[in-house]
């Protein structure tokens, strides 16, 4: 069986004017990086304005394993099936960040007969956007190190720096460090902490900004640092907006590629789902809802996390009204909810599986209750038994949910068919869609809403550090923003190792911090990190490029 980077190197790829060509964009409105990606243009943008929007289809997941369950494959593999059926779509996805790449997962552009390509530009460098927010990032912190060095005329406490550095890697050495330790000339000593770009504030300021303008004004607006008043000081009193925004100006512009049979993908954007707020940018969507009658977009990791995020912040923002909702299972990850150790998710366990479908239910409900028509994508793995499939279909008729078995994977379009049919009868059912929580809610308010309304919580305690920081938050009087959770991805709890669909659990915010820019309290759960590590054999020890620049091990 052909690895997903053989199958992609075996593709003919289409020159990328021809896939434009297929949604009526002209070779003007591209900016080409080479034969088979380009930005498009913000004349494109602005002609296509006035066009009707297709209708909106999130592809979302159930609490996956730490290997991941096809959600990219799903969306991807979607949107190729929906061609063969006659029907215009462009899919819209994040970009991958180089940490899980090299890490556990490996590629992030799909897998199979269902990927996006060119998935070894897509995963590595691709258009530069990764690169770029990592500089204006990290253009700020070196600005604001400097105006301290400077003189410090805005009496800035470099014991209350709140803005962090970035790197788009997995690199855990980085977490906590000490700057400034070479005498006085090379700058004030203090505590720094680095973070990974896709969990940095100015890569969700890139995914929500709606233009050039709308960019600095939210760069302006980052909440960098105190000063010794007390009072809040901003990127923009440093000056840094408008060289931040510089950086930024071709990575605002969203990419377009194509899939393995040439249907139209914009990729824009990487926030982490379980970190970030893990949605693609504002501009792409609204742009592939623009030039196509339907865009299938993901939104990161299980419900509880992406698709709340989605549903809660980016659809609030961008005025965005999803017609269908589809939630990605497979029995591997339902059996690892009942229990089973993932060296073990491949083997048929029909009872782990039982005990795990729970889980399962438990997102069908949770999407249900923001008036969406919910389809059940089952992605089918080559090691799932017959009698495990059926059960599966078995508990979504009990559910009453709409479901198709998806064999894109192995299949391409070919095998999203069916799914692809379920979705466009669920797009012309009613959509109701409504929040999960009323932005005039406290900051509290708001948090138990998501933490036992969606992750099915009894209880929210607030350490005393995040009582601090949610009082800081209403004192800038920026309690009526949506809240990001940052939560692991593994559970519905706050508790990696509570499988399935635990109930009576608590929920404990350890702190809280504002992303003044973006618009959003992010609120810290349990021992996520904002910096992950790598694992003991990271996914990079098999990645590997001959004398002819060809690359191996790139999943």
């Amino acid at each position: 069986m052909l690895s997903d980077i053989e199958i992609a190197q075996q593709a003919n790829l289409l020159p990328i004017k021809d896939v434009a060509a297929q949604i009526g964009i002209s070779e003007d409105e591209l900016e080409f990086y080479g034969k088979y990606k380009a930005k498009l243009s913000d004349e494109l943008a602005a002609r296509v304005q006035g066009n009707p929007d297709g209708k909106l289809v999130l592809v979302t997941a159930i609490n996956p394993t730490p290997a991941g369950e096809g959600k990219t494959t799903t969306t991807a593999g979607l949107g190729q099936a929906m061609a063969k059926i006659g029907k215009k779509a462009i899919i819209a996805l994040r970009e991958p960040s180089l940490g899980p790449v090299f890490g556990i997962k490996g590629g992030a552009a799909g897998g199979g007969y269902a990927q996006v390509l060119p998935m070894e530009d897509i995963n590595l460098h691709f258009t530069g956007d990764m690169h770029a927010i990592t500089s204006a990032n990290n253009l700020c912190c070196a600005m604001l190190d400097n105006h301290i060095q400077q003189g410090n005329e805005l009496g800035i406490d470099p014991r209350r720096i709140l803005f962090k550095r970035c790197l788009d890697m997995n690199d855990r050495a980085l977490r906590n460090i000490i700057v400034g330790l070479g005498g006085k000339v090379n700058g004030v000593p203090r505590e720094d902490h680095f973070i990974i770009t896709v969990a940095s504030e100015v890569m969700a300021i890139l995914c929500l900004a709606a233009d050039i303008d709308d960019l600095k004004r939210r760069l302006g607006n980052i909440l960098i640092a105190y000063n010794y008043a007390g009072e809040p000081v901003y990127a923009k009193d440093i000056k840094a907006d408008g060289a931040m925004t510089a950086l930024l100006k071709d990575a605002i512009k969203p990419n377009l590629v194509q899939t393995l049979e040439g249907t139209p993908a914009i990729m824009h954007g990487g926030p982490f789902a379980n970190i970030a707020h893990g949605c693609n940018s504002v501009r792409a969507t609204k742009l592939a809802l623009k030039l196509a009658d339907y865009c299938i977009t993901e939104a990161g990791f299980g419900s509880d996390l992406g698709a709340e995020k989605f549903l809660d912040i980016k659809c609030r923002y961008a005025g965005l009204k999803p017609s269908a909702i589809v939630v990605v299972a497979t029995c591997r990850a339902l059996k690892y909810n009942g229990g089973v150790p993932k060296s073990e998710v491949s083997i048929a366990n029909l009872e782990a599986l039982e005990k795990g479908i729970e889980n399962l239910g438990v997102h069908i409900e949770n999407m249900r209750k923001y008036g969406i028509p919910v389809v059940v994508a089952i992605n089918r793995f080559g090691t799932d038994t017959d009698g495990e499939l059926r059960f599966i279909e078995s508990y979504c008729r009990q559910k009453g949910a709409d479901f198709a078995l998806s064999e894109v994977f192995g299949k391409g379009g070919d095998g999203g068919i069916e799914l692809a049919e379920k979705v466009v009868e669920a797009c012309e059912k009613p959509s109701n869609f409504i929040p999960i929580y009323d932005m005039n809610l406290t900051v509290k308010e708001k948090i138990e809403a998501v933490a036992k309304h969606i992750y099915g919580a009894s209880k929210v305690n607030y350490t005393t550090a995040a009582e601090k920081a949610i009082a800081e938050v209403q004192k800038l009087g920026a309690d009526k923003l949506p809240v990001c959770i940052a939560k692991t991805q593994y559970s519905l709890s706050d508790n990696p190792a509570l499988l399935g669909a635990p109930k009576d659990f608590e929920i404990t915010v350890r702190n809280v911090s504002l992303s003044n820019g973006a618009g959003f309290t992010v609120v810290y759960t349990g021992d996520i990190m904002t910096m992950p590590g790598l694992p003991k054999a990271p996914a990079a020890h098999n990645i590997d490029v001959d004398n002819s620049g060809k690359i191996t091990g790139l999943f």
